[in-house]
């Protein structure tokens, strides 16, 4: 096994298990450390029982890297292994993409490069990439020269990853009237537009009704994320008051997808909000809103509910191919 391809396995795996950051860094900075030393030094190092002396290398990956050397499976990620995410298995198994993942251009943890290979590993065909839009500052959102200089660098990934694809695309605010935040000629030269409320979260039921009826008929949104924004963790947030009905007529109306977010700490829509979405008669997105290699894998957590509320595979768009995807 592959000492470096090891250490990765074992960050991605802790990410999927929500551990800390400084913990899945930690086996990440191993992995960069060693992959610029020869395999025959990394291999001796072992040996010798000296790799601890490189910086970034400590007692737990020196582990990992040594069981990988000696063939067998690491048993930090033997461990990491049990978290399980059950339920949802036979949607899991249709999705061919992802279409709401950020990197590190905005508030994400990892290069482009890095989201999209852990979303092939995974069997994706594709991954749609949307980091924030300008307004929100505090996720360093993009501003129209940023977004701009992005295309050009998936552009060029793209040529190298095919037949895996990249497509472009943003998760951008809905303002307080309802209108986006960012350019409408901009918009218009993106693959998919996530669009969500990030502000004023507290709204009256009224004004965040419209708000994001404006949002959803806006003919270059293509997916209305965590429409409600409640976090179900830690403190926890509620939810918007919104007319729930209204807002899902309009998205069935105007072709809107709304997304099933599967991040464990939002699982939004909730379970009654999403009936009502299935009676209505949307279409959805199961995401994942992921913000690290290993959060990729939380679909199954959107999967699982879209099960149990009656969703069925054909009304889920990233069940469908890049190619069907983008013609609608």
């Amino acid at each position: 096994m592959d000492p470096v391809k090891a250490l990765k396995q074992v960050a991605f795996h802790l990410e999927r298990a929500g551990e800390p950051t400084y913990r899945v860094q930690a086996f990440r900075n191993a992995a960069a450390v060693l992959a610029d030393l020869d395999p025959a030094d990394v291999e001796k190092r072992a040996k010798l029982g000296t790799l601890t002396d490189l910086k970034g290398v400590g007692k737990s990956t020196a582990g990992v890297v040594a069981d990988a050397l000696a063939n067998r499976e690491p048993s930090y990620l033997a461990k990491l292994r049990h978290v399980d995410i059950t339920g949802g298995e036979e949607m899991r198994s249709r999705l061919k993409g992802d279409c709401h993942v950020h990197s590190d251009w905005s508030d994400g943890g990892s290069p482009i490069r890095d989201m999209a290979e852990a979303a092939r590993d995974l069997g994706h065909e594709f991954m749609v990439l949307t980091d924030h839009s300008p307004r929100l500052t505090v996720a360093n959102g993009l501003s129209r020269e940023r977004l701009e200089k992005q295309l050009e660098v998936v552009a060029e990934l793209n040529a190298e990853l095919a037949p895996f694809v990249v497509l472009t695309g943003i998760e951008v605010d809905i303002l307080d009237d309802g209108a986006l935040d960012q350019d409408e000629d901009l918009l218009a030269r993106l693959d998919v537009v996530v669009a969500s409320v990030h502000s004023k979260l507290k709204m009256p039921r009224a004004e965040m009704t419209r708000r994001m009826v404006n949002a959803v008929r806006n003919p270059h949104v293509d997916i209305l994320g965590h429409c409600t924004g409640r976090l179900v963790v830690g403190k926890g947030r509620p939810e918007s008051q919104f007319d729930a009905v209204q807002v899902f007529e309009a998205c069935a109306e105007h072709g809107t997808a709304v997304e099933i977010n599967s991040r464990p700490e939002r699982l939004d829509p909730p379970r009654r909000l999403l009936s009502l979405a299935v009676d209505a008669g949307c279409t959805f997105s199961i995401d994942s809103d992921a913000h690290a290699p290993g959060q990729l894998d939380w679909l199954n957590y959107g999967c699982a509910r879209a099960e149990e509320c009656g969703v069925e595979p054909d009304q889920v768009i990233n069940t469908r191919s890049a190619a069907r995807l983008l013609s609608g």
